[in-house]
């Protein structure tokens, strides 16, 4: 699978191609918004006073005022030298802790996505009741439209009639009047 890392505030959430600070979750100049005063983790808010206590897994340096600059794209020697020597045990914690965090990155994605899913299904279902209540007055409106255009065709044809009757009454009239001429 696939995954890339995407910054953790959800003020930034862009995509982290080349180095991020304590592990890939926060592109450099935002972390140096996240750690400046505060001494929080931006994951999970512990004080970073004891930075190897935070449950979050990240991982910190020994020193809170320790930035960890770390690449995304690591080389072959540089991963075949941070394992040498090292004995299964430890490099099997690595691996794990390792996993854990690709574990919370990937719970931390999809929460924001469900976030996003969530709210877009709210505006969703806000803009399907706007337009259900448009309709709504939409079909009143023909309604009350299409009565006045019955109403003026009922007229028309009353107004039609009468003109026909004065019509031919004055065509009668014409033919009397004619008759009294003569």
């Amino acid at each position: 699978m696939d995954f890339d890392f995407r910054c953790n505030r959800l003020s930034c959430r862009k995509s982290l191609t080349d180095k991020a600070v304590h592990r890939p979750d926060v592109p450099v100049e935002c972390a140096n918004e996240l750690f400046g005063a505060s001494r929080l983790c931006p994951a999970c808010e512990t004080s970073l006073v004891e930075p190897n206590n935070v449950p979050c897994g990240w991982v910190f340096g020994a020193n809170s005022d320790d930035v960890v600059v770390s690449s995304l794209h690591p080389s072959n020697d540089y991963k075949t030298s941070v394992l040498s020597g090292l004995n299964p045990a430890t490099i099997l914690e690595i691996c794990s802790r390792a996993i854990s965090f690709w574990q919370y990155q990937i719970h931390q994605e999809n929460s924001f996505q469900h976030a996003v899913v969530r709210s877009i299904n709210d505006k969703n279902a806000q803009l399907q009741k706007q337009l259900e209540n448009l309709v709504r007055e939409a079909d009143s409106e023909i309604s009350l439209l299409s009565s006045k255009l019955s109403d003026f065709e009922r007229d028309l044809d009353l107004e039609r009639r009468k003109n026909r009757d004065l019509q031919e009454t004055s065509r009668e009239r014409d033919k009397e009047y004619q008759k009294l001429k003569v």
